[in-house]
């Protein structure tokens, strides 16, 4: 009886035990279930960073290399220095041609201020010498109509001396009154002349001035290209020597001093150490539990045991489509592949988390790394 009571005992034990392990596998694999949905996690990573090429804006062989490969830089560190003498010579040349035509136009302007002067004295002038030149008329008017009557009556007292009508010392008086009336209309003209010569100084004066401001509008024309070459020069001048644009590490390094440097040809290769990233590849069921702004947990291989904060700061909108599914996509009609899988995978949207605070010599670019996220 009591053997039989405690096989019972042992078999009923046994099959509580089994039911227990079994629903603690089932908790465990719910479990897992809900962290791997509401957790996503991935080791399908790499750490990525802004990096951009240093490529000078002006040519000239090398002079100075301050930086080596691999050095971490600061900003407005100086990274390499090009040959500046041609292009310092070239901005002391537009400099003094700038200096030229601004004494061009300074020369002028004194020239054309003398000529306004003296205009302006001119006009102040112009209306009594108009008047003088109408005065000047009517003297010429009234003597040579006393001139044609003093003529006139010469001529009709000579006539009269022949025949004895008048006496000879009546025609004298006549011929004496015409000579001072000629002689006084030739005065009167000559004041004429002399009022309208005066006249036409003033106006010749004042049109010169004007065409004087002509000639200096094209001196002033030709001020912004003046400008414009100095600031280019100037600005080549300082490209000869190239800054860091912000703190970064130096990659790519193969050539050194005495190289040539061509225009947009790249020396060298910035990485960005301000900002790092590591981007992860989740399955598409995966992305309605991933949005902006969650918290994230990045772990690098080359420090296992180390975790890193994050902030998950995009989500990708697209991949190359799979051609064995689809076909290729070309101009006239879709290419589609007469192909049947059995077993569809889900695709892989890449996922951007920002790592925060990350130290300047660990993270390096296409470094493998695994993303935990952690949610709100």
């Amino acid at each position: 009886m009591n053997t039989d009571s405690n096989a019972n005992a042992g078999k009923q034990l046994s099959r509580w035990l089994s039911i227990g392990v079994v629903l603690a596998a089932m908790a465990l694999g719910l479990v897992v279930l809900y962290r791997a949905s509401y957790n996503p996690r991935t080791d399908d990573a790499e750490v990525f960073a802004n990096f951009i090429g240093i490529a000078p804006q002006v040519e000239g062989p090398i002079l100075r290399l301050t930086v080596r490969d691999n050095d971490f830089v600061k900003k407005g560190d100086l990274l390499f220095e090009i040959d500046e003498r041609p292009y310092r010579y070239a901005f002391e040349r537009v400099v003094s041609d700038q200096a030229t035509l601004e004494g061009q136009i300074s020369d002028e302007q004194r020239r054309i201020n003398a000529l306004v002067s003296a205009v302006d004295v001119a006009q102040a002038n112009i209306h009594s010498a108009q008047a003088d030149v109408t005065n000047a008329e009517q003297g010429v008017k009234r003597a040579r109509a006393e001139w044609i009557y003093s003529n006139d009556n010469l001529h009709r007292l000579e006539p009269l001396l022949i025949k004895q009508f008048v006496t000879e010392d009546q025609v004298d008086k006549a011929r004496s009154l015409d000579e001072v009336d000629a002689q006084a209309l030739r005065q009167a003209e000559s004041t004429l002349q002399l009022a309208q010569a005066r006249l036409k100084s003033f106006l010749a004066q004042h049109e010169q001035a004007q065409h004087a401001v002509t000639t200096l509008e094209p001196l002033i024309n030709q001020r912004g290209a003046k400008k414009a070459a100095v600031e280019d020069a100037r600005y080549n001048l300082d490209n000869c020597r190239i800054y860091a644009p912000f703190d970064a590490r130096v990659t790519n390094l193969t050539i050194s001093e005495g190289a040539y440097a061509h225009v947009g040809e790249r020396i060298f290769t910035l990485i960005d150490a301000r900002t790092w990233w590591a981007i992860g590849n989740f399955r598409e069921g995966e992305l309605p539990h991933i949005k902006p702004g969650m918290r994230a947990d990045v772990y690098v291989l080359s420090r296992p045991t180390v975790r890193f904060s994050g902030v998950v700061d995009s989500l990708g909108f697209g991949v190359t489509p799979d051609p064995d599914l689809i076909g290729t996509l070309q101009p006239g009609l879709p290419d589609v592949q007469r192909t049947l899988n059995w077993v569809h995978l889900a695709s892989r949207y890449p996922v951007r988390v920002r790592v925060e605070n990350p130290p300047p010599d660990l993270f390096r670019v296409g470094e493998s790394a695994v993303i935990t996220i952690r949610g709100n």
